[in-house]
């Protein structure tokens, strides 16, 4: 693992903190800030800019919260289908309801939650009704007939002007939301529309930390980026609008370039004149500024690459995604130059799992060290793996057992002969209450216990598809988990 900094997070809190005031007072009275990505939890921008952290955007927020509030929003159709943002295994609805008690309880204002392209949805009255008994102030957007293109309906009392209009009371409004296509772009532009029939000096700007877009288009950061949208089918590109207003090359995605011309008629047609030249204009993100190693950025982009393609993959085997997601990665890996074998849990994993006849995990620590596990009776690969990993950091043999047999065999008994599990072997979670347990009365599972924290960050790779149960563990621990493309016994 390459644990080097490569991301000064100190000099971007106070470089983007300053560059948004600047911008807000581009405008005068309210600048409607869209927050691309995670505002809260970016964990993907830690993990290919090493020294970023994954509250880096709320801690600069910190820093504006006087004149700041915040606006979730959400949309109705994906409260409808229960989606589920990837990275932490819960829906979208639910989200909201967290985000809005981490902000809330770190002290930054959340002034309301938007329901966008609400049209009744059964699901979107429940939720809201659930919002405003918590006392949440809840606003309704609908969806525009020829959105974008048909500006004279947008631009009318039937296009924006139908939206319900968000009361604010701040200079600096964040617009964020738990995941891409919930509409935040169209609420701020239907806020403009109102706040100027309402004689307020409101401006649009937009804060994404991805594509990054003063280092080059085929840098390994911003190929990871598109590598984790792939399911979108965003591709970076060089901005035209940039390019032929200043003569410098900039990077922009496809999505903001493409709707360039709309926004720019848009503003027009409510500001009087556009304040933008180009996509990049809209910008405010400061995080190409902070790279302070490349080699060490470049690095851990490269690994996001990889795991990317292998998340897909298993994505692919569970039937969950197409073929073409997997192929877009695979061109992107060809893209940045790096193949599997660039992983280096993986070769030690498939090592094990040829020496020991069974399915097997490996996992590199901070230091370099690589760790390996198998599966036996009592325990699945990646439960004995994490065992020895934190043997290892505890410094106790490796041949000494951390779990009483008066521990792991009732918990076995009960998985079999009263929850109906075929396999007694222990999960990941089963294992850290068992060994939690033993911790009381053994000073090594103590000692091993103590150790859990330094797992944070550390590579994985199984040789089969884990269980759900199995992956939440690994994402509430930190742990960057790849998987082979198979399970252990055929589900077909």
């Amino acid at each position: 693992m390459y644990s080097k900094i490569g991301f000064d997070n100190e000099k971007y809190l106070k470089m983007q903190s300053e560059h948004i005031r600047e911008r807000i007072s581009q405008f005068g009275d309210k600048l409607y800030l869209e927050f691309g990505g995670k505002l809260y939890d970016d964990f993907h921008a830690s993990r290919v800019l090493p020294g970023f952290k994954p509250d880096s955007k709320l801690q600069m927020l910190f820093q504006l919260k006087d004149d700041a509030e915040i606006v979730i929003v959400i949309n109705s159709d994906d409260i409808e289908k229960n989606k589920v943002r990837g990275d932490l295994g819960i829906t979208y609805d639910v989200d909201v309801i967290r985000l809005y008690n981490i902000f809330t309880k770190k002290g930054l204002y959340v002034s309301s939650v938007v329901l966008t392209r609400y049209d009744h949805q059964p699901t979107a009255d429940a939720f809201a009704q659930r919002l405003e008994a918590l006392g949440i102030k809840v606003y309704h957007h609908y969806s525009i007939k020829g959105y974008p293109s048909d500006l004279k309906n947008i631009i009318s009392d039937e296009g924006y002007g139908k939206n319900d209009y968000i009361e604010t009371t701040r200079r600096l409004v964040v617009i964020t939301a738990p995941g891409p296509g919930s509409g935040k772009m169209a609420t701020c532009l239907s806020q403009l529309y109102h706040e100027h029939k309402r004689g307020i000096n409101a401006g649009y700007a937009k804060f994404e930390t991805f594509p990054i877009w003063n280092i080059p288009l085929r840098h390994p950061v911003n190929i990871a980026y598109e590598a984790a949208t792939a399911d979108l089918n965003d591709v970076n590109m060089i901005d035209p609008f940039h390019l032929e207003a200043y003569g410098k090359t900039t990077v922009n995605y496809n999505r903001d370039v493409e709707i360039f011309p709309v926004l720019n008629a848009m503003f027009e047609s409510i500001l009087g004149e556009s304040p933008y030249k180009s996509p990049t204009d809209m910008g405010v993100n400061m995080a190409g500024n902070c790279i302070t190693d490349d080699e060490a950025v470049c690095y851990a982009a490269k690994q996001e690459i990889i795991r990317r393609y292998y998340i897909a993959m298993c994505e692919y085997r569970k039937g969950l995604i197409s073929e073409d997601e997997v192929t877009k990665l695979e061109l992107l890996m060809k893209q940045a130059n790096v193949t599997t074998d660039d992983r280096k849990v993986v070769s030690a994993a498939l090592a094990k799992e040829q020496s020991s006849g069974g399915p097997s995990a490996a996992m590199e620590l901070s230091d370099g060290t690589i760790i390996t596990g198998r599966t036996s009776e009592l325990l699945g690969a990646v439960s004995a793996l994490m065992l020895n990993a934190l043997k290892h950091f505890a410094d106790i043999d490796d041949a000494t057992l951390l779990m009483s047999p008066h521990v792991i065999e009732p918990i076995m008994a009960l998985k079999v002969e009263h929850l109906g599990n075929i396999n007694p072997r222990m999960h990941t979670d089963e294992t850290l209450i068992a060994l939690s347990i033993c911790a009381n009365t053994d000073e090594n599972a103590k000692k091993a216990m103590a150790q859990i924290s330094k797992l944070r960050g550390c590579e994985v790779h199984s040789t089969v598809i884990l269980s759900p149960v199995d992956e939440k563990i690994f994402k509430r621990l930190g742990i960057n988990l790849t998987c082979e493309p198979k399970y252990e016994i055929s589900s077909v």
